[in-house]
């Protein structure tokens, strides 16, 4: 998996730079150089060409944002951002995606070196898997939604609920499709983005932004009603306990982790499809790991219709792939036709 990847460390400090360099060394990642700021970042970037940079948010001279913004000017290249755990750089991680930044990673705190070697084999996997984007494809849609231009020959029926899973370069991903997706469609959303705690706020506030829905973060025994959505919490489980009179409650659990992560993807769907007995949508956007598949399975069971993002357009073609190879999902869509592919799902053609 990580045969030939080669990498460039940049962090300000000396011992972050060989902690990290040493865990990607002995997973088989050949780290060809290091940076202590954003400047040496991006001429290591042009000199050595890397497949990934692993990117400080906070560096002097030039900081990880404006680093990453140049080196996607410069030499496209797939850049992991490397974050503090702490509220307050939520802000500055989600620009740096903005940016051109594949994904983050949060960095441990507390005893670094020891919290570092816990998750040495969650850095080696994602580094390894965002080395293999292809940061030249990627970009925001450059034409009107399709959304935009069928909604006014249909009519939606049903009284639906939407949950969407991704991990691995989901962020924008979940942004795009929520910003095409019609109020007039009335769902309730359930989204599970694999995110650490202290995160999945922000990241809720973006969508709300940026989409017609009232988007929130979860809160235990919150309850969802149409043009609603709800974001998993970092480090909790988001289980679908109740559904009454087109409303959902969600309960949060810290229960184990399943597909070593928590919130699983494979919970939501699964409550949902035990819960609620109305229309259902699950839809698996780009990630690594197998998270979502079975909960697929247990959704078309249920008699839900199922989506999964394609090859091509997915940052990590992991969780889409599993659920594909499931044989349980009903159409693999480009990102940008996903939101339309959504909408045919709950819409019928008005006749005149």
């Amino acid at each position: 998996m990580t045969g030939g990847v080669r990498a460039v460390v940049a962090d300000d400090s000396h011992f972050m730079r060989s902690v990290i360099s040493d865990i990607l060394r002995d997973g088989g990642i050949d780290v060809v150089a290091e940076a202590k700021n954003g400047r040496e970042a991006v001429e290591t970037v042009v000199t050595h060409e890397p497949d990934v940079v692993t990117m400080d948010v906070e560096m002097p001279e030039m900081d990880g944002i404006e680093a990453t913004e140049l080196i996607m000017a410069e030499k496209p290249t797939p850049v992991l951002m490397l974050s503090a755990h702490t509220n307050e750089r939520a802000d500055v991680t989600f620009e740096a995606l903005d940016k051109g930044a594949v994904d983050f990673f949060t960095k441990p705190g507390g005893e670094v070196s020891m919290e570092m070697s816990r998750l040495k084999d969650q850095l080696v996997d994602i580094v390894s898997s965002v080395a293999r984007v292809d940061v030249a494809k990627r970009g925001t849609r450059s034409s009107p939604p399709a959304t935009e231009q069928s909604t006014p020959d249909r009519t939606y029926v049903g009284d639906p609920t939407l949950v969407i899973g991704s991990s691995t370069g989901g962020p924008k991903m979940v942004e795009q499709v929520m910003a095409e997706l019609p109020l007039a469609a009335d769902f309730r959303v359930l989204i599970v983005q694999h995110m650490p705690e202290g995160f999945t706020g922000r990241f809720s506030e973006r969508i709300d932004n940026r989409s017609d829905y009232d988007v929130r973060e979860a809160t235990d025994g919150a309850r969802l009603a149409g043009g609603e959505a709800l974001v998993a919490a970092g480090d909790r489980h988001m289980e679908v306990t109740n559904y009454r009179n087109g409303r959902l409650r969600v309960g949060l659990t810290q229960d184990p982790p399943e597909n070593s992560v928590r919130p699983a993807v494979d919970v939501t769907m699964r409550t949902a499809a035990a819960v609620v007995d109305a229309p259902i949508v699950g839809v698996i956007l780009t990630g690594m790991g197998g998270d979502g598949a079975d909960g697929i399975v247990e959704l078309k069971d249920a008699g839900a219709r199922t989506i999964a993002q394609d090859e091509a357009t997915s940052a990590v073609y992991g969780m889409p792939k599993r659920a594909v190879e499931t044989g349980c999902v009903d159409s693999v869509l480009a990102i940008d036709d996903i939101a339309s592919g959504i909408l045919d799902t709950v819409t019928t053609e008005v006749t005149s």
